[in-house]
């Protein structure tokens, strides 16, 4: 364009200096400005178009992100839930061995106190017999 509006200045001198100066060299030049001006408009229509298309681009590109996040957000709470409830099942499971081995260590102890009891029960005994038994070998003279 810039080079048209110096062939432009060149010709407008030119005609202003010289009286056989031919008009239809200007109408030439001015059929190139008109070419020129539709070329330059094309452009603008094309790269309107682009953007146009760019902007939707974008907009896809968006609702795209926007799904995967949801996705992904989706997929971490699910995740979460799962392991909440793992975890709450895990608790229950410990709970559950907790008890048990309660109950073990309760038997063991009741056994283990019953055994003590019976022995010192026997040795109760025992020393009941050999005290009857020391008593009865031991005779009294009657002096």
């Amino acid at each position: 364009m810039e080079a048209l509006l110096s062939q432009f200045t060149f010709l407008s001198d030119q005609a202003l200096r010289d009286k056989n100066f031919d008009p239809s060299a200007m109408e030439d030049l001015m059929k190139l400005f008109e070419i020129e001006s539709y070329k330059a408009w094309a452009a603008t229509l094309e790269h309107e178009d682009q953007s146009t298309q760019a902007e939707i681009t974008m907009q896809e590109a968006e609702k795209y992100l926007d799904s995967v996040m949801e996705t992904a957000m989706d997929d971490f709470r699910r995740f979460e839930e799962e392991t909440e409830r793992d975890l709450r099942v895990d608790e229950l499971d410990a709970a559950d061995e907790a008890r048990r081995m309660g109950n073990l260590m309760e038997k063991g102890a009741t056994i283990a106190s019953k055994l003590y009891i019976e022995a010192a029960v026997n040795s109760a005994i025992a020393a009941v017999n050999y005290a009857f038994k020391g008593l009865s070998t031991y005779k009294v003279h009657p002096s």
